[in-house]
């Protein structure tokens, strides 16, 4: 219950230094660079098992 108005606190604050119109293009803002966050991790984790195979194998 108390995590429900923190949420609701987070967004009437966010409403009122935004304004209601710039919410959702912060939101999709957002998501990309939290997609973009995603890719790099998942990239680096692959790099760093491919470089780990490599060390095994020498």
């Amino acid at each position: 219950m108390a995590y429900e108005n923190v949420i609701i606190i987070v967004v009437v604050i966010a409403v009122l230094i935004f304004g209601a119109k710039k919410i959702p293009e912060l939101a999709r803002t957002f998501g990309k660079a939290k997609g973009e966050y995603e890719k790099g991790r998942i990239e680096a984790d692959k790099e760093l098992k491919e470089f780990k195979d490599k060390e095994e194998l020498k």
